[in-house]
């Protein structure tokens, strides 16, 4: 039988990656993840409990998380790195110098160019995966000789691109534009999401929100549950530097109704900055503060821990299978 090209370039047991989630994607849930055969992957402020803006700091942290990882799984894990712009930069040059020293295996970028830090990262033997979200973006991040491509579809939460490209159109175009490895992420939490995803061309998903809700998840207790109660259309795009898919709530109706009515950049952001993820996720305040997250929120009613996320996929790919030749007894002859 032929084995999974994502799997075989990662070193993992099944082809399901977990995103990285500010805040949230901690030491635990990560090593959980790849301990059930995926990847799991470090987010950006991972187990912090605080905010800094001490560079050194920052990479001492996402050090302390990495060690930690290692003391739980012998699994590959990755670890992202935003890349940014501006002083950001300095952010994100130190967790590469950390990746390198601490010998990570891979490395999932983010939010800015692909040839920033690819070089460097392969040189020391590290496969890099990087988040696109246009067919332009995965044919030059494939030039710069990435590894594999991550296709963020616009039903996905957090920072998104403006070009509003599904997952059900922007997998399928990537898949046929590059010869790398396709991870789809966006709209997808279950079995059947994973089958359409590797019908459209990926080799494997990326989830984070079905994540989110966990046992292992550093989110909050009272953000686990506002997602839980969420229904089909509970989410929405805020417009900022990126779009911004977050869960409906207070937040969103106020930062919404303010750029309605005019307001000015610097009040957006003040406001943004006020009400951040970090509240939410770290301090709990889930109604009136921003919660990243995807519209396969709708879709998640229970929390469980992150094997059971993903063995609940894999047990139930037979029966998917077979429903799905079911329906599609007419163009399949017998």
């Amino acid at each position: 039988m032929e084995k999974n090209r994502l799997c075989e370039l990662l070193g993992i047991r099944y082809p399901i990656i977990q995103a990285p989630m500010n805040w949230v994607s901690g030491a635990e849930l990560v090593a959980a993840v790849s301990n059930g055969g995926g990847l799991g992957t470090l987010g950006p402020n991972a187990g912090s409990k605080t905010i800094t803006q001490d560079v050194t700091l920052t990479g001492e942290r996402l050090r302390s998380q990495i060690k930690k990882v290692k003391s739980l799984t012998e699994k590959p894990f990755a670890v992202n790195i935003a890349i940014g712009v501006g002083r950001e930069k300095e952010y994100s040059q130190r967790w590469v110098e950390v990746v390198l020293e601490e010998s990570i295996p891979i490395a999932v970028m983010s939010v800015g160019s692909p040839d920033v830090y690819t070089k460097v990262l392969k040189n020391a033997g590290i496969k890099v995966l990087h988040a696109i979200s246009t067919v332009r973006h995965a044919i030059k991040a494939a030039e710069v000789g990435m590894d594999a491509v991550i296709c963020e579809g616009f039903e996905a939460g957090g920072n998104k691109g403006f070009t509003e490209l599904t997952t059900f159109v922007l997998v399928p175009m990537v898949a046929n534009a590059v010869k790398i490895p396709v991870v789809a992420g966006g709209g997808i939490a279950d079995a059947k999401g994973m089958l359409a995803a590797l019908a459209l061309g990926a080799d494997g998903i990326y989830m984070g929100t079905r994540f989110m809700v966990t046992h292992e998840s550093n989110a909050h207790p009272r953000v686990k549950e506002s997602v839980i109660k969420g229904e089909d259309v509970c989410t929405v795009s805020v417009p900022r530097v990126m779009l911004t898919r977050a869960l409906k709530n207070l937040f969103t109706q106020k930062y919404l109704e303010m750029r309605e009515a005019g307001a000015s950049s610097k009040e957006l952001d003040d406001f943004a900055n006020e009400h951040s993820q970090y509240v939410a996720q770290v301090l709990g305040d889930a109604e009136g503060s921003e919660i990243c997250c995807g519209q396969v929120a709708g879709m998640i009613t229970n929390m469980v821990s992150a094997t059971e996320v993903i063995q609940e996929i894999v047990n139930k790919i037979p029966s998917s299978l077979e429903e799905l030749r079911r329906r599609m007894g007419v163009f399949v002859s017998t």
